[in-house]
């Protein structure tokens, strides 16, 4: 990291129209771990796995390893000046208010259309155990669930994303030791096919469909990486940011070897890459193959507490956008308001919550509600990785934000 500024965060004593650094280191990993595993990884790697083949694997190195890059630059500019609370403030002080209004505006809209394709895919996957429960019942319950969550301590939000990531980090460790298991023991699926890892290579190569499907795979791949950025909007209610923000930053690598690409090894070797079918998850494919007769319904509960944490992180993340906004005069001085009891934005907070409401009692098609979430992030995400990608780049910006510290 670049040399950081040495302003305490225990010596920014809360106000009133201060946020409260509630966060602690283990919230702060578990966010960054819970945000690099989105729904996507779930349910989208049977269709990456049909366009790409076995070059998936590359496919995912390649996306994490340039948003490893990405989130470093923001984690220094952040950690240059401890007064910054998101990206946008860093893209406000060092491009001009014209960049913090635009990046801050843009990320408060992908995550409340984000937040209404959530609402309709928890509708949907409640209904797997509740198939006569209405959607607008499923959706309020959700919605009032969310808002109590976030008008509460920021250190609640914390201890739900940290079960919410504890849940997908278990199921994805489950599968890669069950998987590696199989390969091991030289399990023959009711077809006849035997888990090798030379279903890697043995059937077309590692590009069987070319350099056209080697590309194909990161439209959908990348959407798996939707809420890596979240992490960038903790700054300003983290404890310790020196010490949390660079480990979880740093982290990034390990994480994706792990939970993506040892995943996805492990599917491809039980099941060759030709037989996996698009519209299912291979998660549940594979538990199936074992024997679980449950797997269904456990996949299905692993990607409902995933899409809840999502929903959960965009009410955090646009709340405090729309409070840092408000206080710089890019929005409503009304939004600048914090709960004196909790030191939350609750006006923002009420204000996404608008929004998400009439969108998750429209029609509870999952489908495409989730293409429309991945649509907008393909037109969305650019624009504040642009910002900060162009920050990074221009000498002497880390030096000009310590000077301002």
């Amino acid at each position: 990291m670049v040399d950081q500024v040495k302003v305490a965060a225990e010596e920014q004593a809360p106000t009133e129209q201060s946020l409260r650094r509630n966060l602690t280191n283990r919230h702060i990993q578990l966010i960054a771990i819970g945000g690099a595993i989105g729904t996507g990884l779930f349910m989208g790697s049977g269709k990456t796995i049909s366009l790409a083949g076995p070059s998936i694997i590359f496919v995912y190195m390649i996306i994490g390893f340039m948003l490893f890059f990405v989130m470093r630059a923001m984690g220094e500019l952040l950690l240059s000046n401890l007064e910054y609370k998101s990206f946008s403030d860093f893209a406000a002080d060092l491009l001009g208010p014209w960049a913090g209004y635009f990046t801050g505006w843009t990320y408060w809209f992908c995550w409340v259309v984000t937040g209404m394709a959530d609402v309709v895919a928890i509708t949907a996957y409640a209904q797997f155990w509740f198939p006569g429960l209405s959607d607008w019942v499923a959706s309020l319950a959700v919605i009032l669930l969310l808002l109590s969550l976030n008008l509460a301590t920021v250190k609640m939000f914390g201890e739900m994303e940290f079960w919410f990531a504890m849940i997908k980090i278990v199921a994805i460790v489950a599968l890669i030791v069950v998987g590696l298991v199989m390969v091991m023991m030289h399990f023959k699926s009711p077809t006849g096919v035997e888990a090798s890892f030379a279903h890697l290579w043995n059937d077309g190569g590692w590009f069987p469909k070319g350099i056209s499907g080697f590309f194909a795979g990161f439209q959908i791949a990348v959407f798996a990486f939707v809420g890596i950025e979240l992490v960038g909007t903790t700054a300003a209610e983290t404890k310790d940011p020196e010490k949390s923000l660079p480990r979880a930053i740093n982290s990034i690598p390990l994480r994706i070897i792990m939970f993506y690409v040892f995943a996805l090894i492990v599917i491809m070797s039980v099941t060759p890459w030709s037989s996996v079918v698009p519209t299912k998850s291979p998660f549940v494919e594979l538990f199936v193959l074992v024997g679980l007769p449950a797997a269904a319904s456990l996949i299905n509960f692993v990607v409902l507490t995933s899409a809840a944490s999502s929903a959960n992180s965009g009410v955090f993340s646009t709340s405090r956008m729309l409070f840092g906004l408000a206080q710089d005069g890019q929005a409503p001085s009304m939004f600048a308001k914090l709960s004196k009891t909790c030191g939350t934005g609750e006006r923002a907070d009420l204000l996404l919550h608008v929004p998400a409401g009439r969108r998750g009692d429209a029609d509870g098609e999952p489908e495409r509600d989730c293409r429309l979430h991945h649509d907008y992030h393909g037109i969305c995400d650019p624009v504040y990785v642009r910002v900060d990608h162009y920050s990074v780049l221009i000498p002497g910006l880390p030096q000009k934000a310590s000077a301002s510290a």
